[in-house]
């Protein structure tokens, strides 16, 4: 799944559910905290973070849940595929998020993991949840323009 665009980034794994579970309110991009066997791993594109979200700990902020295989060649330096990474971002970033996420009752959802220059970045996203008719416009929405795509391929 490594494909590269055309501005140098190099992305590793999408969230693809998220914009389907989610209303993304604001994007901003933060770095991540890793060790030599995830970044390894990472580089072999054997990362999951459709389920991970971000919280807040000692003022810092933390992904949760994201999946990165163990690396093979690793031997007993190995990482634990589902620990917690911290997130590289300014305190400023990280206090606007913070007070986001308690007053608004939004939440922090990785939309995506990328290369940028050689660091693996985390585009994040301040989003909050959909309720199950929205779900069903969404749905709707995207059969309907797939559908009128089909009859204007047909018709021409």
């Amino acid at each position: 799944m490594n494909r590269k665009t055309n501005n140098g980034l190099k992305i590793i794994c999408l969230n693809r559910k998220a914009s389907f579970n989610y209303f993304f309110e604001d994007l901003l991009e933060a770095g991540i905290v890793l060790k030599g066997s995830e970044i390894k791993s990472i580089r072999e594109g054997k990362v999951n973070i459709a389920d991970s979200y971000a919280v807040e700990k000692n003022g810092e902020l933390i992904l949760i849940n994201s999946h990165i295989a163990s690396y093979k060649q690793a031997s007993y330096s190995n990482h634990k595929p589902l620990d917690n990474r911290k997130l590289l971002l300014n305190k400023k970033e990280i206090n606007k998020l913070i007070g986001k996420i308690q007053r608004d009752g939004l939440t922090i959802i990785p939309t995506k993991m990328y290369f940028k220059k050689g660091k693996a970045k985390v585009e994040l996203a301040v989003a909050k949840g959909k309720k199950q008719y929205d779900k069903r416009a969404t749905k709707k929405n995207r059969d309907w323009s797939r559908e009128k795509a089909r009859y204007v391929r047909r018709s021409s």
